[in-house]
């Protein structure tokens, strides 16, 4: 495979020609906020727009997730106008997240928080108000709680699910503000075909989908 030398924050880094910038940032320690970026799904989602950077030759902001490296590129991902773009889109994220950490189970590795540091910003929206749903939140799987609430709809317990199974229980529903994740005909996430796998639970960023048993918390909390 070819290999191409770029920069990212004046570090040179030689990567593979194609490969999309955040994953090439990512694994060479230099950390973009995202959400909804996917490694094995053939095209990105570029729903969460989080993962903004400047790259040179460029008038505006680009996403990460979207664009591929090429030779010479030069990368700048704490710029000021990235930032500012970043940031208000996390911040509008928060105006509808059911903030609650301390008794959050996804406290102390969630993505949310990481975000926070990295852009040294506040979880609670500053400029914004508050506008929550107040969804019901599904216990009815023994294994794990469906919490809707806290869910940021990133999409990556829908392509999981689709994954490990021909006719995929998870899916989006609604549009607009209304939207969120939810079972074929709205049926309880423990009814039916959804007992023995979990592997959407695994993949959340959030508390939305959590644990029950304190073992597997614990297993999830592993890098």
């Amino acid at each position: 495979m070819k290999m191409v030398t770029i920069t990212i924050d004046g570090k040179v880094i030689k990567a593979r020609a194609g490969e999309k910038l955040l994953w090439t940032a990512l694994e060479n320690g230099i950390y973009i906020p995202n959400l909804c970026a996917i490694r094995d799904k053939p095209e990105p989602n570029a729903a969460c727009r989080l993962c903004f950077v400047e790259n040179d030759g460029e008038k505006e902001p680009v996403t990460a997730c979207t664009v591929e490296v090429t030779e010479g590129m030069v990368v700048n991902t704490r710029g000021e106008k990235s930032l500012a773009l970043t940031r208000a889109g996390f911040e509008l994220l928060m105006a509808s997240h059911a903030l609650d950490c301390a008794h959050c189970p996804a406290n102390g590795t969630c993505e949310l928080q990481k975000i926070a540091r990295a852009l040294k910003c506040s979880l609670k929206p500053k400029r914004l108000r508050l506008l929550l749903r107040d969804l019901p939140i599904d216990n009815s799987n023994p294994l794990f709680t469906y919490n809707p609430n806290k869910c940021i709809l990133c999409g990556r317990c829908v392509w999981e699910c689709r994954k490990h199974h021909e006719k995929a229980l998870l899916g989006f529903a609604h549009r607009g503000f209304e939207r969120v994740v939810a079972t074929f005909g709205d049926e309880p996430i423990g009814k039916g075909r959804c007992l023995d796998c979990s592997e959407c639970v695994k993949v959340c960023p959030t508390g939305a989908l959590a644990f029950k048993n304190s073992k597997l918390k614990a297993q999830k909390s592993k890098p």
